[in-house]
Order: C-alpha cells, then structure tokens, then sequence
C-alpha cells in the first residue's frame, strides 16, 4: 500500500484554498480556477462558521496566518459577479408602515 501525500501543498487549492491562497484577492486573480470554483471557495469563507466570535466583522479561516475581512470576501464574490460598485450603505432596509401615517395624524 502508498501512502498519498496529504500536506496541504499536494492538495488541489479547491479543497483547501487557505494553504494556497493569502486573500480574496488571490482567489479571484487565479487563472487555474473556474469562476464555479472561486465562488465555492470564497463562500466558504464568508460563512459564519469562521466568524471571530468578539468581532463577526473578520473570518479566521483555519490554515490561513491571518484574519480576513469579510467586506474583502464579499467584494471579491460582488466583482465575480460584474458588480464592482460597493453596496449601498445603510445595510438594512427600512420598510414604510402605513399605519404609522394614521398614528402621526391622530396624535
């Protein structure tokens, strides 16, 4: 029996990127992955499941030296798509209320 090499530099990047790649940016600029790929890649690490816990605003991917920004990852995934413009900000939409009309002029 052989034994396969399973340090992370004889794994495909797609199946563990962080010992391939430093950021988002790195990702997106490797010509070897198709977009499919990059995605995966990327949303996997956007995923709350390396969410610092004090501060969600930063993953910490394991294999990765360093934290990465989550806005860097979600640029990255809007530029995959052809959106190079940032999100709107403000985050959350706020919603009319129709009654809250009525409670203005009631008062």
């Amino acid at each position: 029996m052989t034994k396969a090499g399973t340090n992370a530099g004889n794994l495909k990047p797609l199946f563990h990127p962080a010992a391939h790649y430093a950021s988002p940016e790195d990702v997106l600029n490797d010509p070897e992955l198709s977009a499919p790929e990059k995605r995966i890649i990327l949303s996997s690490w956007a995923s709350d499941m390396f969410a610092v816990e004090s501060f969600p605003a930063l993953r910490e991917v394991p294999g990765m030296s360093h934290a990465i920004r989550l806005a860097d990852i979600l640029a990255a995934l809007r530029r995959l798509d052809g959106e190079d413009d940032d999100p709107p900000p403000g985050g959350v939409s706020t919603r009319r209320r129709p009654w809250a009309a009525a409670l203005r002029r009631s008062a």
